[in-house]
């Protein structure tokens, strides 16, 4: 028998309306806003920040692959198969031979990275899913402004050729430090990547912004837009309706509303 109900899937995350353009999906999840609500709250902190963080990355994840990566039509036999010969799913998985990278970036993509990993791993054949580590940091002007990414070290594999990377990082404030690691995969490795996917659970206009005129091509997901210092007109319209009035970061690029220092908050570690 041929079952047609599951062959093809438009399956797409819910987003919330705005201007930014395809590549950035600002997902409209009321149980990740409410999740990512007390993250932010001054009472919160281990372990229960680190649970909140690891399941709103797990829903994140979910979204990411199952409207990115490609998918792949199976047969595959039930436990029932053994007394039933109908008893076989025939329809759309994802690919299991898609190939994956996802890039820890240090401090606060640690955690988010090994969901992702995990994730790729359940989903995917494990042979073709690969974790890469980054360690960089601000780099800061005398007045505290971030003026760019300062690597420290990194442990990555070299083959980049078709490959998916994710990028989980839970802040994405100016971008400095994820349009660093970003070039690094498209310019110095082997190959050419599919596609780059950011993974955020808040950004800002200027990540936005920035972002889009480095990398065009990148695929941004994101739990929530942080715009609090924008004006009035600005915060009353669609986002990204009047991207010149729009503001999330304070003068030493620190989000607004924003979560205060989740890297320092997740590993207990303030330098």
């Amino acid at each position: 028998m041929n079952e047609i109900a599951y062959l093809k899937s438009q399956y797409r995350p819910l987003e919330i309306d705005h201007a930014y353009g395809p590549s950035v999906h600002l997902l409209d999840d009321p149980v990740a806003w409410s999740l990512l609500t007390r993250v932010c709250s001054p009472e919160t902190t281990q372990p229960e920040l680190g649970r909140l963080v690891n399941r709103l990355y797990d829903g994140l994840a979910r979204a990411a692959v199952a409207a990115e990566l490609p998918r792949e039509r199976v047969d595959a036999p039930t436990r029932m198969a053994a007394n039933h010969r109908e008893a076989v799913y025939r329809g759309l998985v994802v690919d299991p031979r898609t190939r994956a990278v996802t890039v820890a970036i240090a401090r606060a993509g640690t955690t988010p990275s090994q969901v992702v990993f995990e994730l790729l791993n359940e989903v995917l054949d494990p042979e073709v899913v690969r974790q890469d580590h980054l360690f960089m940091s601000r780099q800061t002007n005398e007045a505290g402004e971030v003026t760019g990414a300062l690597w420290h070290d990194a442990k990555i594999g070299r083959d980049i050729e078709g490959r998916y990377v994710f990028f989980p990082d839970p802040m994405g404030a100016t971008g400095s430090s994820m349009i660093s690691a970003i070039d690094h995969y498209k310019r110095s490795l082997d190959g050419t990547p599919a596609k780059c996917i950011a993974m955020h659970l808040m950004i800002t206009p200027e990540f936005v912004r920035n972002m889009q005129a480095a990398h065009p091509d990148v695929v941004i997901y994101a739990l929530r837009l942080d715009r609090g210092l924008s004006t009035e007109r600005a915060l009353a319209a669609r986002p990204g309706t009047y991207p010149a009035e729009e503001r999330g970061l304070t003068d030493t690029q620190y989000i607004v509303p924003g979560a205060g220092g989740v890297g320092e908050l997740l590993n207990n570690a303030w330098v």
